[in-house]
C-alpha cells in the first residue's frame, strides 16, 4: 500500500479521535458544570468554570461565526495539502501529527460553532486569570507552538520548508 495513503489513514484516525476526546469533554462540562458554581480543582490556580464564547481567543471577534469558519475551512485545505505533499521519510512525522492535531482542534470547535453558535469552555487558570479555554484549544496552541519550534529552530531546511510550497515542489524521479 502506498506509504502517503497509510499516512493519511493514521492522520485521520488520530484526528477523529482526538476531536470525539475534545467533543467529550465539552459535554461532558456542559452537564457537569453549566448553571454551577466552578469546580475548583487547586485554590487559587485551576477550576473548572462553564463558559460560552461566541468569540475567538480572549473574546476578540465575537460573533464572527463565518469569519472562523472561512478560517477552518483554510486550515483543512492547508493540512490536507501539505499531508498530502510531505515527502515520505521518517523524519517529517512530527510535522504530520502537529498539523493533524491543529486540524483537529479547528474542527472541535467548529463542531460547537456550527452546532451551537458558540464554543464551550471551561478549563480556567486564575492563577493568571487566564481566558478560559477547552480541549481544542490546547491542541490548537500546544501543536502550534510544537510546528514553530520544528520550522523555525533548524528542524528542517530551508530547502525543505520552501519545497513544501505551492508551485516549488520538485517533481519525484
Amino acid at each position: 500500500m502506498n506509504k502517503r495513503i497509510i499516512r493519511l489513514a493514521l492522520s485521520f484516525l488520530l484526528f477523529w479521535f482526538l476531536v470525539a476526546f475534545d467533543q467529550f469533554t465539552k459535554h461532558a462540562a456542559a452537564v457537569s458544570l453549566k448553571g454551577q458554581q466552578p469546580f475548583v480543582l487547586w485554590e487559587g490556580v485551576f477550576e473548572l468554570n462553564y463558559s460560552e464564547n461566541t468569540g475567538a481567543a480572549f473574546g476578540l471577534l465575537e460573533g464572527q461565526q463565518i469569519l472562523f469558519f472561512a478560517v477552518a475551512c483554510l486550515v483543512f485545505a492547508a493540512v490536507l495539502y501539505l499531508l498530502w505533499t510531505l515527502p515520505e521519510e521518517g523524519r517529517y512525522w512530527p510535522l504530520i501529527l502537529s498539523l493533524t492535531v491543529i486540524a483537529a482542534g479547528a474542527a472541535g470547535n467548529l463542531i460547537d460553532r456550527v452546532s451551537q453558535g458558540y464554543v464551550v469552555d471551561f478549563l480556567y487558570f486564575k492563577l493568571i486569570d487566564f481566558p478560559i479555554f477547552n480541549v481544542a484549544d490546547c491542541y490548537v496552541t500546544c501543536s502550534t507552538a510544537v510546528l514553530f519550534l520544528l520550522l523555525f529552530f533548524g528542524y528542517y531546511s530551508e530547502e525543505e520548508i520552501s519545497s513544501m510550497l505551492p508551485g516549488r515542489r520538485k517533481e519525484r524521479t
